[in-house]
Parts: structure tokens; sequence; C-alpha cells
């Protein structure tokens, strides 16, 4: 049987008019009864985790496969451990030779401390039974040991201070000479000096060798040309400087000379000062000790961080879930930050729908809604409120329409119950807020 259908620009038009009147008159019913529903459409969706290594390594062994229910920490696959295993017994190896050696070097610092302290104790024991020296009012035991090795280390300082000053006039004298050939002529006295000591040390070398021939000639020879140089220089020497002068760089030279012996002294009763547990073998000893230790602690921190590069060897599960997709196989080498599981928990299921601004208002936290999907048209699933954007959104995601690109909305976040796991991520479903 021929049915005749008018043109099909006739046909659209009736449509459209038909599609404005229904649309006309749904609008017309909302708006003269009271609004007990508000329906908007979304997607399932769930938390989505993408497994990677830690480390680059082979894949040894992969422990799960699509589709399988994991637990948090289940082991879902294995890297080869044989380079970080080799790695790990030198590490180990030095921990033990760091433990040897830190006991050695505890050893050695008790014995020093020991011998210190017994040397400690002879002296105390020596300076209670020592009189005053000439000049002290006081008995030697007066004062104990810290402060006697604090007043040494004060002259210690101002020896120190008084050298420095001694070699600073020195200078201040040779200058004030304003005599270039002084210097010249004090450094060939020097050198000829030095010679005259070595020809010296030669001639009776020789004498005691030889009392004649030619060994002791010219051991004499030497030492007359080296006399007759020192008597030169020493008469050059003189010619430079006035008896005053001459005074003067003598007395700034003796001055030199006292205030490094007094500084020599001076350190020698401060060191003798250092005793017990400041004496330099125990500071050596300790210093020693501390170094042992770290070493320790080094060695240690090197094995722990292998231990824990060792543990990421295997990867397990982050969350309770299921394996959504595998993009590794054994024998694959794989990088750090590369995906080779994907999972998700289904178990915390999601749908987030859109609402335009004018029914924002109707919506609260907490409130319920039913969730229907085409794959169960006869089943309808709970779902709860959890969350509602601060900021509106303009042309949101799953909006298409040339209404819904012209308007606002506010994303709505719901959580859906399932439990007999019928849901899949990616479903369709409609919302119905109650």
């Amino acid at each position: 049987m021929n049915h005749k259908f008018p043109p099909l620009p006739v046909r659209i038009a009736v449509a459209v008019i038909v599609i404005g009147t229904l649309a006309y008159f749904g609008y017309r019913s909302l708006n003269n009864t009271a609004i007990s529903e508000l329906t908007a459409s979304g997607t399932i969706e769930a938390t989505i985790v993408n497994v990677a290594p830690e480390i680059s390594g082979k894949v040894t062994e992969v422990l799960a496969q699509e589709s399988q229910p994991v637990k948090m920490n289940d082991p879902l696959l294995h890297l080869d451990p044989n380079l970080l295993t080799a790695q790990r017994a030198v590490a180990a190896a030095s921990v033990d030779s760091a433990n040897a050696a830190l006991a050695s070097a505890q050893v050695k610092y008790d014995q020093a401390l020991q011998a210190a302290i017994a040397a400690q104790d002879a002296q105390r024991a020596k300076d209670l039974k020592s009189t005053a020296p000439t000049g002290f009012d006081q008995p030697g035991w007066y004062f104990d040991q810290a402060e006697q090795a604090d007043s040494a280390k004060v002259e210690l300082d101002n020896a120190q201070s008084a050298l420095d000053d001694a070699n600073a006039n020195l200078q201040t004298v040779i200058s004030d000479l304003k005599n270039s050939n002084y210097l010249k002529a004090e450094k060939r006295l020097a050198d000829a000096r030095a010679a005259f000591v070595i020809a010296d040390t030669v001639k009776d070398e020789a004498t005691s060798a030889s009392n004649s021939g030619g060994l002791l000639d010219a051991a004499n020879d030497y030492l007359e040309i080296a006399q007759t140089e020192l008597d030169d220089a020493q008469t050059e020497y003189d010619d430079e400087l006035t008896t005053d002068e001459a005074d003067d760089v003598e007395y700034a030279r003796g001055k030199v000379i006292a205030a490094q012996q007094r500084y020599y002294a001076a350190y020698s009763r401060w060191l003798s000062f250092q005793t017990g547990e400041e004496s330099p073998a125990v500071v050596s000893a300790l210093r020693s000790l501390e170094q042992a230790k770290s070493a320790v602690t080094q060695a240690d921190a090197n094995l722990a961080l292998l231990d824990t590069q060792v543990a990421k060897l295997t990867i397990v599960a982050p969350i309770d879930g299921v394996i959504l997709a595998r993009n590794v196989e054994p024998g694959e080498f794989v990088q750090p930050g590369a995906v080779a599981l994907t999972m998700a928990d289904l178990t915390n299921l999601t749908i987030t729908v859109y609402v335009p601004e004018n029914l924002y208002g109707q919506i609260a936290l907490g409130q319920t809604a039913e969730v229907r999907v085409d794959s169960f048209p006869d089943l309808v699933f709970t779902a709860t409120v959890v969350h509602i954007a601060d900021q509106a959104e303009f042309t949101p995601r799953n909006v298409q329409t040339v209404e819904g690109r012209s308007s606002t909305f506010y994303a709505i976040k719901l959580k859906v119950a399932d439990p007999d796991g019928k849901l899949k991520i990616g479903m369709p479903a409609d919302v119905v807020f109650k």
C-alpha cells in the first residue's frame, strides 16, 4: 500500500511546529504546577589511578590481569633485582668495614683518654707535694689546672702579640736606615756565615780523618776562602752602619729573638696543661672517633637507600580496586613514571552533572537523587550530593544545546550507591534530584 507524504521541507516545518508546541505546553505545565523534581545527565565516574614504577628496570613478572580486583599493597609486578642486589652487597660490606674502623677508633680513644687521665693525676699529685716557687706566696696547688691553663693561654696570646710587634719594629728600624745597600750587605754576611760554618765542619772532619795530606790541605784552603769571604762581608756590613744604627738593628733583632723564645716557652707551658680530656692525644683520638662514626652513618645511609630501591622493585596496588588496563609484559624495560597498569576504585562511584544557574538554589549538600542508566532501565540507583561547585562554568562539556551554551551552569557531584557492582565507568546516566 503506497502512502503519500508531504515534501521534505513541509515535513521538517511540521515537526518543528509539533516539537515547539510540545515544548511550550511542557514548559507551561511545569510553571503551572510546583516543581517536584530536577533532572540532569552525566556519566558514571570513579577514581582512576595510573600505576607506574619509581625506578627503571626490566619487568620479570606481571601479577595482575585486566578486570582483576586487587587490594591495597597487593604486588602487581616485579622488576629485575640483579643490579641492585649486587650494589647492596657492596654497601653492606662498606657498613661492616666502617663498623670495624669505628671499633678500632673507639679503642684508641679509650686508651688515649686513660693515659691522659693518668698523666693528669700524676701532675696533680706532684702539685700537691710541691712547695711554692721563688717569688710566689701561694703553693703550687693553689690554682687548679683549669685556672693555670687559662692563664697560660693568656700568656701565649700575649707572647704572639709581642712577637708580631717585635717583627714589625725590626722592619721599621731597617726601613728607617734609608740605605739600600744595607740589606745587600746583611744578606752577604748571612750567606758568608753559613758558608763558614760548613767549611769549618769540613775541616774538622778532614782533621779527624788525616793529620796531613791532600785532604787536610784542601779542607784548610776551603776554610781560608770561607774565612776571607766572612771577613769581607763583615767589613762591608760594618761600613754601611754607624755605631748608633748598628746598635738599633742589633737591639731590634734581639727583641725578635727574645719574643720568639717567649712564645715558644708560653706555648710549651700551655701544652703542659693540656692533659686529661683536653690533651692533644685525646683530642686527636676523639676527632678520629667522630670521623669513624660519620663514616658508619654514611655507610648505613647508603645501605638504607639501596634497601629502599630494592623494595621499589615490587610495584604494589596503591588502592583497593580493579585493574582496567595492563600496559606491560615480562621482558619489557620500563622507565620511572611510565604507566604500567591502570586501576580504579569501582566501590566509590560518582557522577558529575551540571544545572543552570536559575535552578542552582534547589540543590543542597546531602540531598538524595535517583540515577538511571540505559543498561538497566528497570533499576533505580541512589545517589547523594557530595560537592557543589563554588564557581559557575560557561558551556560545560556535556551541554551542547544552543540554549545551554548561552547559560552559566554549576557542577554538582554525587556519590552513587552500587552495592551489586552493576555500574561501569563511562555509562551515561540520568539524575533526578528529589
